[in-house]
């Protein structure tokens, strides 16, 4: 059945049908249901078993080529390339597989961390469980905060309000009630029903689940669709870079094979060739390098109380040079305490706090910090005063009101920003009498608001409307003249060490940019107390009569942004990354959601409400910008040893294959047989994999690191042809000068190219000139040393003859490391010329405003 149907019957019809009951399902009932419907989730990674992930890795484009590579050789009889190219395959899937599966593992473990839960009541108690552990004929409680877990029939509801706008479209939030509603009640979603895919505003109710995961109403339109979440800055930088490499590889495939096989009429030497070197030149295990890289990276931000959801998250935190947060628990203790409650004059007033605190008590919405202040300050006796009706706050009135019965009778309190409460008042409080208030009264109590405000409270206004007329329902269109009793003034002090963690997030290339719903005054004297440099003041008022053009200038010149609704905070989120600025968000409310989601990196807490934890990347264990700090290190060090393996490609390896290109039209034979090239990238692979345990140098750290294309052309338009001089001397000298045969040449370019390749990460790895005032980290170390020693003693080991290896003669090996040596010794020459003419030596672009 649809949720039409569910919504038109009796709540005991639908617990017949579910086999349920109010007291909900028992723990082994619900278990079976579990495996019967399966989880309670729409999508996502599909878990694989150990072995379909290990098969998983032969569909690399690369190895389907390698594999192909082999059984072509196999039919023309080359058992012995055939053999060893499978050899290979198998060898380099089983790396990927390994390294990967066991990053991926403890990144899924930390992810479990933060997970969504729901309370659910089983025989009769409450327990929580995950949400990917509901089942239909669940009995779910829900309060304001909550994501609907599931699609649901409400049992009880007391004030409940849901906002289903990515459902229906809907600007407000719908209250839920529960009773039967024929034809849906002409409603897009009928109002006893509750869709996954909602969050809970205000209120709380009972409901029983009837849909559960893809059978929801949510599950079937997401089944629908094929879009892709948007591609991340990081991940946008890759593409390009994936689409270089891949153009250059054709490139070289085309020319070495068409040009290979007209000189040596060798069409099927050509092809193996051709393939080798398009494995020599793809650098194919940058996605496990990332992988290995953001994992590693994950788990040591846990230990900082970072945790990750989301992997490719980690370098956009690295890359992030704009902060965006509340100051609210940002930058102060957020520890709200009441500190005065008076009239419009500054006299201390106790009906203000009694208005105020049965405000506070009855409105059943998330509870606020400032709510939790009043009702914590003192204990009130509201025994004689009965709750009727609630108006939840919104972010378009700036207030919320709740309608008691109590000894003046029936009474409308509001309370709320005290400019929009001023502009619904037609009366004020003075002296115990009601008084019109004219516009000299409204100036007048303007003047003490902004006065409380300058001085650092924030500050509510409180106002009634008496003598109520008697209805069940009470609206927005109820809180006009309403008469102002006064105000109330709430202090949360600065943080004691945020002084001192915003001077090092702005040391380290990060802007803060406070987006908050609060005033300006307010917000300009906390920032001020903590030494923020205050650039420019923007109220969310303006956004309406700028267009997106001024708005990107006047963006990048504003440092506050207060008053700023949900909707105006998103467009400058917008705004701020068309001006090819990485984003961060920090907030923890329902408001914080869509924020959260647009940002380049949306981080939450592990207290915020479920809707909130569900649309950021990154979740915190406690709100701090110390926590932001040093997760941001450690995503620019994971950047930093992925951009290594990119630059240690684009270097030497890539200025081989280079030189592949013009040997054929030098050498009248192979300058490498395609085995020998398949050995030097496995062996040369092996070197790479400690990459992401390297140190990483303050140069890396100190800068946002973001990819960019020309930076990365620079490197190797000038790096590249460096290896490649190299490479020729080697040719020149071998068959020129020496006259060796083709073992030995092929010996002696194999054992070079391989030194330089390898050993150059050294050089390039850091910009300290000399490189040895960096040292490499002790596995990067080991591995790049021993892969050169194992690929010098392969010719001179029985595994020469299977190789087609020849050992070399002293005087030809010594000048070959005399080569490599001097090779490393010019690298790090033009290195420090390059670094002098491009002082932003990593891969980071300065913000452009478009």
């Amino acid at each position: 059945m649809g949720f039409d149907q569910y919504s038109s019957l009796p709540i005991e019809k639908i617990f017949q049908d579910l086999r349920t009951s109010k007291n909900g399902l028992a723990d082994g009932e619900a278990k079976s249901r579990l495996v019967k419907y399966g989880p309670n989730i729409i999508s996502g990674k599909k878990e694989l078993n150990v072995i379909l992930e290990f098969l998983s890795h032969f569909k690399s484009p690369l190895i389907i080529i390698l594999i192909f590579a082999a059984i072509v050789s196999g039919y023309f009889r080359e058992i012995a390339d055939s053999v060893i190219v499978g050899i290979m395959v198998l060898a380099s899937v089983i790396l990927d597989f390994l390294e990967e599966h066991s990053a991926n593992h403890a990144a899924e473990k930390l992810k479990e961390k933060v997970g969504n839960t729901a309370t659910v009541i089983r025989q009769g108690n409450k327990v929580e469980i995950k949400n990917s552990e509901i089942c239909p004929g669940d009995i779910i409680f829900l309060s304001s905060g909550d994501l609907i877990p599931a699609d649901a029939r409400v049992i009880e509801a007391d004030d409940f309000f849901v906002n289903q706008s990515a459902l229906t479209g809907e600007s407000f939030p719908r209250e839920k009630i529960p009773g039967t509603e024929k034809d849906g009640g002409n409603r897009v979603i009928p109002d006893n029903i509750l869709c996954l895919g909602a969050n809970v505003i205000s209120g709380t109710a009972l409901a029983v689940v009837f849909s559960t995961g893809k059978n929801t109403e949510f599950g079937k339109i997401a089944q629908s669709l094929t879009g892709k979440d948007a591609k991340s800055e990081f991940e946008i930088g890759l593409s390009s870079f994936g689409f270089f490499i891949t153009k250059i590889i054709l490139f070289l495939v085309l020319f070495i094979f068409l040009f290979n096989s007209l000189i040596n009429k060798d069409i099927l030497g050509s092809f193996m060739f051709a393939v080798a070197i398009a494995v020599g030149v793809t650098p194919e295990l940058l996605p496990m390098i990332m992988s290995i890289t953001m994992a590693r990276g994950s788990q040591r931000m846990a230990k900082l109380g970072v945790i990750v959801k989301r992997l490719s998250s980690i370098p956009n935190l690295g890359g992030m040079d704009i902060l965006s947060a509340d100051k609210t628990g940002t930058l102060t203790e957020d520890k709200i305490r009441l500190v005065t409650y008076t009239d419009i004059y500054g006299n201390h007033n106790e009906n203000v706090f009694l208005q105020t605190y049965l405000n506070s008590f009855y409105q059943t919405g998330v509870k606020n910090p400032l709510d939790k202040a009043v009702l914590d300050y003192k204990k009130t006796d509201i025994g004689k005063y009965k709750k009727i009706e609630e108006i939840p706050f919104d972010f378009k009135r700036k207030m919320m009101s709740v309608a008691v019965d109590g000894v003046n009778g029936k009474v409308l309190i509001t309370k709320g920003a005290p400019e929009e409460i001023l502009e619904r008042c037609a009366y004020y409080r003075k002296l115990n009498k009601k008084e019109l208030l004219n516009d000299t009264r409204k100036r007048e109590a303007m003047g003490y608001y902004r006065k409380l405000s300058l001085d650092g409270f924030r500050v509510l206004a409180v106002a009634v409307k008496s003598g109520l007329p008697a209805k069940n329902k009470y609206t927005h269109a109820d809180e006009d003249r309403l008469e102002l009793l006064g105000f109330v003034s709430f202090l949360d002090p600065a943080k004691s060490d945020v002084k001192e963690v915003i001077k090092e997030i702005e040391k380290r290339g990060v802007e803060i940019k406070i987006l908050t719903g609060d005033n300006e005054l307010v917000t300009e004297k906390i920032c001020r107390d903590i030494g923020l440099n205050i650039k420019g003041v923007m109220l969310g008022a303006e956004m309406e009569t700028l267009s997106d053009d001024a708005l990107r200038i006047r963006a990048e010149e504003t440092t506050i942004f207060a008053r700023f609704s949900p909707d105006e905070k998103n467009r400058i989120l917008t705004i701020l990354k068309s001006n090819n600025h990485v984003v961060g968000y920090l907030g923890d409310g329902i408001n914080d959601a869509p924020a959260l989601k647009n940002a380049d990196v949306g981080i939450s807490v592990n207290t915020a409400v479920d809707v909130a934890k569900e649309s950021a990347d990154i979740i915190l264990t406690h709100k701090s910008l110390r926590a932001i700090v040093g997760g941001m290190l450690e995503g620019r060090r994971s950047f930093g040893n992925t951009m290594k393996y990119v630059m240690m490609g684009l270097s030497s390896n890539f200025g081989n294959m280079f030189s592949v290109a013009g040997a054929i039209f030098y050498i009248p034979f192979l300058p490498m047989l395609p085995l020998q090239i398949l050995l030097n990238n496995l062996i040369y692979d092996f070197s790479q994999i400690t990459i992401p345990s390297d140190k990483v140098d303050n140069d890396w750290i100190d800068r946002p690191g973001k990819l960019d294309m020309a930076f990365i052309k620079k490197f190797m338009y000038i790096f590249g042809p460096v290896s490649s001089i190299f490479d020729f001397l080697t040719f020149f000298i071998l068959f020129s000068v020496f006259k060796v045969n083709q073992s030995v040449f092929q010996t002696g370019w194999f054992m070079e190219s391989l030194a330089t390749q390898t050993l150059v990460i050294h050089i390039i790895r850091t910009k300290q000139i000399p490189f040895l005032q960096s040292r490499a980290g002790n596995f990067l170390l080991l591995s790049t040393f021993s892969v050169v020693i194992i690929g010098w003693l392969i010719p001179f080991s029985p595994l020469a003859k299977f190789f087609k290896f020849s050992p070399l003669p002293t005087n030809i090996l010594l000048i070959i490391a005399g080569l490599v040596v001097c090779y490393l010794v010019l690298v790090e020459i033009i290195k420090r010329i390059f670094y002098r003419q491009n002082p932003y030596w990593s891969p980071v672009r300065k913000p452009e405003i478009i």
